[in-house]
């Protein structure tokens, strides 16, 4: 589905309140990222039951129902979980993953919010949702006639949205400390090869696991749940995020001089998240143009070349990752001349 505009949390529950009370609307988006959570809210805030069908499981009778002999005629009699006699929202999940019959089973419900002579209760809401054709989920293509049905919207994960919610649901105070350090970690694209991947959904996983061991969890433990709830790179670097935390390592101390770089072999996962966090904050703070440079952020400037040649000679390898062009994460052209002038070691790409 193309759709060129998208949404967050926020944006959607405000689509859902002025469209979906109207219309049927299908919410396109990456697995884990809160569609069927913000759908299940969306119910609630209206005082409606949100009734929810598995689009991957349903065959066409789950819908139509079967034919029954009703004063000597046949009458198909659709589920009681869909025949209700109050309003009520139908959640229908990974609706796209459906197979054609069903999908075609769905177009009078959808359209006309009717299955033969059963007509949905007034005030009723349909909402559908699935994943795109690049999350390299379950998807089948839907026929043009079901897309023309629903107005189509597409979600994206936001983690200044997620992180206002997760503050109010008891996520561990870790990883909100974490992803509002690393935004950027809060979602992954899902990966072609079986792993575990980053997405709000498994952030929350992972804090339910870091609530039950509680404070005394293990290293092993540690790396244990994180390896079984985040992409593998994300995981490497919550755990250093972690051991940084348990060892008070502050960026900010170590920018201004105020602290050394950890420089221990068993340290260097610590040592190389604390790079990377380093460059996303100088890739935050730097402008694009040296003649935009405030004061203060000249200071941080100038602070910033000792920093990495003090690294550098802790780690040429991580210095070098630090300075290196990595598309949306890239020092400013100015900041990396002045760098390689004073370094130019750090110009000699890794062999």
């Amino acid at each position: 589905m193309n759709i060129p505009i998208s949404v967050n949390q926020t944006e959607l529950l405000d689509v859902l309140l002025n469209v979906a009370i109207a219309r049927p609307v299908f919410i396109w988006g990456a697995p884990g990222i809160g569609k069927s959570s913000i759908v299940e809210d969306f119910a609630l805030s209206l005082g409606l039951p949100c009734v929810s069908m598995l689009g991957s499981q349903l065959a066409p009778e789950d819908i139509i129902g079967v034919p029954q002999i009703v004063n000597g005629k046949s009458v198909f009699c659709p589920p009681r979980s869909i025949a209700r006699d109050e309003p009520y929202c139908l959640f229908l999940d990974e609706l796209n993953a459906c197979s054609q019959e069903v999908q075609k089973a769905f177009y009078s419900l959808i359209h006309d919010r009717s299955i033969g002579e059963y007509h949905l209760p007034k005030d009723s809401i349909v909402i559908g949702a699935g994943n795109r054709a690049q999350d390299n989920a379950i998807v089948k293509p839907m026929s043009s006639a079901l897309v023309n049905r629903m107005f189509h919207v597409e979600l994206v994960a936001s983690h200044r949205v997620w992180l206002e919610w997760a503050g109010q649901n008891n996520i561990h105070p870790l990883i909100l400390e974490y992803i509002g350090l690393r935004p950027d970690h809060l979602w992954k694209q899902p990966p072609k090869t079986e792993e575990p991947f980053s997405t709000p959904r498994s952030w929350h996983m992972l804090s339910d696991a870091l609530h039950s061991y509680g404070d005394d969890i293990s290293d092993k433990q540690f790396e244990i749940i994180s390896s079984g709830c985040l992409s593998p790179q994300h995981a490497t670097h919550f755990r250093a995020f972690s051991k940084q935390i348990r060892n008070r390592y502050a960026l900010s101390a170590i920018i201004n001089g105020d602290q050394k770089w950890p420089s221990k072999t068993e340290d260097r996962d610590t040592l190389y998240f604390l790079a990377q966090s380093f460059k996303a904050q100088l890739v935050k703070e730097l402008p694009p143009e040296k003649k935009k440079l405030s004061g203060a952020v000249q200071t941080l400037a100038i602070r910033a070349k000792m920093r990495i040649k003090e690294l550098a000679d802790i780690s040429l390898e991580i210095a070098q990752m630090t300075v290196a062009d990595e598309g949306d994460s890239t020092l400013p052209g100015w900041f990396l001349v002045e760098v390689i002038r004073d370094l130019p070691r750090l110009a000699v790409k890794k062999q």
